[in-house]
């Protein structure tokens, strides 16, 4: 039997048409951008986490020469806030990049580990996060949870 997935998603044609509170998180990715260390595939990438009693929390990519040895902006940030805020929650997440060898004018969207993650904190969290999606200029895709970019997932319940 076919059955038809979708997923739902706000679509903005830049940071201006965004609601304050996101817009300045989308700015503070896309400047945290500077903190990667990203030497080798001149891909970098910040994430930036708004927490449930205002504190901002940041992360940034950082590779190592022995593949796959780095981590991403995404999962940095989590451990982050699991290590430094351990009783509270990121309500809304923006991620940015900027991309030395092409363009940064779209938005990207987490790696598959990184969605595995971000599912995961949702589950422990037991709320969902917003995800702001963009690079450094051009458009802005908003999803209300990580369950938007990961439909068919795996987590604790498929382990019962």
């Amino acid at each position: 039997m076919k059955q038809t997935l979708t997923t739902e998603y706000e679509l903005f044609n830049n940071a201006t048409e965004l609601e304050l509170e996101d817009a300045l998180l989308l700015t503070e990715a896309r400047n945290s951008t500077a903190l990667s260390y990203a030497p080798y595939s001149k891909f970098h990438v910040a994430a930036v986490a708004q927490l449930d009693n205002g504190q901002t929390v940041y992360g940034a990519n950082q590779e190592n020469a022995s593949y796959p040895v780095g981590i991403c902006a995404e999962r940095t940030l989590l451990s982050a806030i699991s290590s430094q805020y351990p009783q509270h929650t990121a309500v809304a997440i923006a991620i940015s990049y900027v991309n030395e060898i092409g363009d940064s004018n779209r938005p990207i969207s987490p790696c598959g580990i990184c969605r595995q993650t971000l599912l995961e904190y949702e589950q422990r969290w037991q709320h969902s996060i917003k995800l702001i999606l963009s690079g450094q200029t051009g458009n802005v895709i908003v999803l209300q949870s990580a369950k938007d970019i990961m439909p068919f997932s795996f987590g604790a319940d498929d382990m019962k």
